[in-house]
């Protein structure tokens, strides 16, 4: 299931968790909070940028064709005309 992050709607009549902002797990369904959890005061969802937590995404690299291998995986290479070929 998403985080949604939430944050108050009027900064100057919210509590100290709404006003800093505070995260809630909900399914894509689900309809958006509309009140503060701690103050029933309104707050509105933010849109915040997606985590990628992998190996490669920190480096911003693909793997090599040797970390493939290792990895059990085959990389094929389009060759045109519908033909692949076999690299790894």
């Amino acid at each position: 299931m998403p985080t949604y992050t939430y944050e108050a709607a009027d900064p100057s009549k919210a509590c100290k968790l709404c006003r800093e902002q505070f995260a809630v797990t909900q399914k894509m369904s689900d309809a958006p909070l509309e009140g503060c959890p701690e103050c029933g005061g309104p707050v509105r969802r933010v849109i915040t940028a997606v985590g990628v937590n992998t190996r490669y995404a920190k480096m911003n690299k693909a793997p090599s064709d040797s970390e493939l291998k290792r990895a059990g995986f085959h990389k094929l290479v389009n060759e045109g005309d519908g033909k692949f070929r076999k690299t790894v």
